[in-house]
């Protein structure tokens, strides 16, 4: 794996772990109680952007050490989850 692949990986994994992290610990309008006019009861009250992405690199990190070492280990290659071998290597005739 090459240096923009692993890139690649870590921002598809902060992402992923970025949309998992937005709704946790959410405190809404509602909750509160103070509801600007013109918002929904469901809006945050108190949004802080960067805590959040500061979270979500603590956790995406490691998943993506995981990740790349068993990708460039090579324990786990795209023929190991070949079910319907699809990929598995063309007979050569001997004429």
């Amino acid at each position: 794996m090459g240096f923009v692949s692993g890139l690649v990986l870590f921002a598809v994994i902060w992402t992923v772990v970025f949309f998992i992290v937005l709704p946790l610990r959410l405190k809404t309008q509602g909750d509160v109680g103070e509801i600007v006019p013109g918002t929904h009861a469901s809006s945050p009250a108190d949004f802080d952007i960067k805590q959040k992405a500061k979270v979500t690199t603590m956790f995406a990190f490691p998943v993506w050490l995981v990740i790349a070492g068993v990708l460039l280990t090579g324990a786990v290659s795209v023929r190991d989850i070949d079910w319907f071998e699809r990929m598995s290597t063309p007979e050569v005739s001997r004429d």
